[in-house]
């Protein structure tokens, strides 16, 4: 069971830390050569980057602890939370086939999952 909430917090790490990404690049107006040094001295960035530094370390600990085959689909929960963070967070309009694949991915992680 450790396993699985190690897995959550891996997916909650990444999310946040893309989340932060976002902001940030909002906030400086997108990527663009004129503001490459403020997007890389926003904290909004260097935090989502060591979000997902830690990410990393947790997807270290399930991968010594899990098949790949079952940590890689499972961590696909990660588009299903994005796509909630998109939605809610950044009020982006979700099309109706975009709703579908998420479906489809929370299906295909509940397959996955059974023993």
């Amino acid at each position: 069971m450790f396993i699985y909430l190690l897995l959550l917090v891996n997916i909650l790490l990444m999310v946040a830390g893309q989340s932060l990404w976002k902001i940030g690049l909002d906030r400086a107006g997108g990527m663009q050569l004129h503001n490459m040094f403020q997007l890389l001295t926003s904290p909004l960035i260097i935090t989502g980057i060591m979000l997902y530094g830690a990410a990393t370390i947790v997807w270290l600990a399930i991968l010594s602890r899990l098949p790949l085959s079952v940590a890689y689909p499972l961590q696909s929960l990660a588009y299903v939370l994005g796509m909630f963070v998109a939605y809610y967070l950044f009020h982006e309009t979700i099309p109706f086939h975009r709703w579908v694949g998420i479906c489809v991915i929370i299906i295909g992680v509940f397959i996955v999952s059974r023993p």
